[in-house]
């Protein structure tokens, strides 16, 4: 059992225990324990109850819970609590403001135990009228619940990914070729159907061994002799298996990767993609744009006409890849709420082969997040030299902060402070319900610091929970362009923040992008990956990513902002 595991089941069974109105200090006792342990790098499942209740916010009766999770798979602590609730009850906690006080009042006092009631009564006005909610709560659960309903059977491309992996390499073993295609293959940061192609010239075979896998579960009604549908045990994301023989393979890879409105597009040849794919008779995905007499698109950008604008001013070699990157800049440490130690997060971006690493842990105000003070900022920074006096040239450690943006757009220190760090990530963290006109002066004032490097995920948004604070993307991309401030890809699967359908407006303005895993741990830094993805989804070149730049060029940038607040 993984640590997350172990931590989700603690923190649920406090949820659960506070909706029901158990012991408060029984409720302390997990959630405490579940937002200390979030943070251990410690293999929980191998402790004993001896060295569990040395950690920190463990006590005994917690210790020995954890060991029943471990040696049981079950605690039957909230395996009796979920018995007593219903299961539509539990899906309020999805709902963004509601804690388990609110849900226990619309439970007992209105009825209310799923989601469809609970919208009835948002819509009849029955929420407004309860004490302790009013027209606002009310407001805000009906639009949580829209998000929640667009978002149904979607998950995150990390997942996506995963998924598709784990089905390949079984796949394989009963096919002679297996291609993942459709969403998975054109990087969507979120999927709704993960799909593969399977090379056989037996499809009623393949059907019968597709069924005969416990992972699967046909959809009899989507399916067809050569289509599987269906779902695999664990997520409700739909599965699409489709079979062909030998020689439509590569035609059918290119097709089903690409979006509809991409196969429409006409070249110079007067057929649209889909004609030429269709009709080549020797084909490979190159020779597809040939036909048409269209530029070759790579697997990322096949969504739309997007492409082809972007293709007239740029080429595929062009776009960033992994191995441009040469450093990271947006990371957490022990110091704030990360998992890693500055030292131990520097030692693998080495191994990575990176040759700088940016730390920037959050700042005082977000409390929550076991933000710095002043004096554990200059604590950190003599770590910091400390750690950069064991490197030769060839790597350092940048000092830097995630600053939180204050409701009035200000930034989250002095200004003799923040002149401390090489750079600034400032990031909206708090107060996240706002509108348009209010989000983006919120953004702007802080671009608008001259302390302000990187803008950090511009609209908080979380993938599949949280839809965002709404903003002018436009005016904020070009006050990031008046005021040198480089714009953020949160490479993060939760976030991938900002959007890639800004990209190429934020290089047309000249604004440069920086893929930030925003890590919390060592795995956390491999999440660039993801921002690399969504980077050349929306045609992000090496020569406008900010953290492709050489350790050289990052000090000389970085020392030249200094020199300019210095000389302003």
């Amino acid at each position: 059992m993984t640590n997350t595991e172990i931590v989700d089941r603690l923190e649920l069974t406090g949820r659960l225990m506070e909706l029901h109105d158990h012991d408060a200090f029984k409720i302390r006792a997990f959630s405490s324990a579940a937002f200390s342990l979030d943070k251990s790098t410690a293999d929980l499942a191998s402790l004993p109850v001896e060295e569990l209740v040395k950690l920190p916010g463990v006590g005994k009766s917690v210790a020995q819970k954890i060991r029943e999770l471990v040696e049981t798979g079950h605690l039957t602590e909230l395996d009796n609590l979920l018995a007593e609730t219903p299961e539509g009850v539990l899906e309020m906690f999805r709902i963004k403001g509601l804690g388990a006080k609110k849900i226990r009042t619309l439970w007992r006092e209105l009825g209310i135990d799923n989601l469809r009631d609970l919208q009835l009564a948002g819509e009849n006005g029955q929420i407004a009228k309860i004490k302790g909610f009013g027209a606002s709560t009310q407001e805000k659960i009906l639009n949580s619940l829209t998000f929640l309903q667009e978002q149904k059977g979607k998950i995150r491309m990390d997942r996506a990914a995963m998924l598709a992996n784990v089905l390949h390499d079984e796949l394989t073993r009963a096919f002679n070729r297996v291609d993942i295609s459709g969403q998975v293959r054109r990087k969507a940061q979120e999927v709704d159907t993960i799909q593969l192609l399977l090379e056989t010239s037996d499809p009623v075979g393949a059907q019968r061994y597709l069924n005969s896998l416990p992972m699967l579960t046909q959809n009899e009604r989507e399916s067809s002799p050569f289509a599987w549908r269906g779902h695999m045990e664990g997520s409700d994301v739909g599965i699409e298996l489709l079979m062909f023989p030998a020689d439509q393979i590569d035609r059918q890879l290119f097709i089903q990767t690409a979006a509809e409105p991409h196969l429409q597009q006409v070249g110079s040849a007067s057929v649209s993609l889909l004609q030429a794919a269709l009709t080549l008779s020797n084909v490979s995905e190159e020779r597809i744009y040939e036909r048409a007499g269209l530029p070759y698109i790579v697997p990322e950008m096949r969504e739309d006409e997007f492409a082809f604008r972007w293709a007239g001013r740029h080429q595929n070699d062009e776009l960033v890849t992994w191995d441009d990157l040469r450093g990271t800049l947006h990371n957490h440490s022990t110091w704030s709420d990360g998992k890693q130690s500055i030292a131990d997060m520097a030692a693998y971006c080495r191994e990575l082969g990176l040759t700088y690493f940016g730390i920037a842990d959050h700042s005082k105000t977000a409390s929550y997040a076991n933000g710095l003070d002043i004096d554990r900022v200059q604590a950190q920074h003599r770590e910091i030299d400390r750690l950069n006096a064991q490197f030769g040239d060839n790597f350092l450690i940048f000092k830097g902060i995630e600053s939180d943006i204050l409701g009035d757009g200000s930034l989250d220190y002095d200004d003799a402070t923040l002149a401390t760090f090489d750079y600034v990530v400032a990031s909206v963290h708090q107060t996240l319900t706002m509108t348009l006109e209010k989000a983006t002066t919120r953004l702007l004032r802080a671009i608008e610091n001259p302390y302000t490097t990187i803008l950090g995920h511009p609209t908080g948004r979380l993938l599949l929970a949280r839809a965002g604070y709404p903003i002018d993307h436009r005016a904020v991309i070009d006050a990031c362009a008046e005021h040198n401030v480089v714009i953020e890809i949160n490479a993060s699967p939760y976030r991938l923040d900002i959007d890639w359908r800004w990209i190429d407006y934020a290089m047309e303005r000249g604004v440069m992008l920086s893929i930030n895993p925003d890590a919390h741990d060592l795995a956390g830094l491999l999440d660039m990956h993801y921002g690399v993805a969504v980077g050349r989804k929306g045609g992000l070149t090496k020569a406008m990513t900010f953290n492709a730049l050489t350790l050289t060029e990052m000090k000389a940038y970085l020392q030249n902002r200094k020199n300019q607040l210095l000389a302003g």
